[in-house]
């Protein structure tokens, strides 16, 4: 087996970009791997484990 740098994401396409944003849950800044699209809800990593079913 090589020795491959993931580049943290886990998938082998190197580092992803990170967009800052604002929760819509608490207000809090954050930072996600996605490109937040306007009226779409966008969560903390707080408020998104909250609202993930187990």
């Amino acid at each position: 087996m090589g020795n491959f740098d993931r580049g943290g994401s886990g998938r082998g396409f190197g580092p992803r970009e990170m967009h800052k944003a604002t929760c819509s849950e608490c207000g809090k800044e954050c930072e996600v791997p996605f490109k937040p699209t306007e009226g779409k809800p966008v969560y903390c990593r707080d408020c998104y484990a909250k609202k993930k079913p187990y």
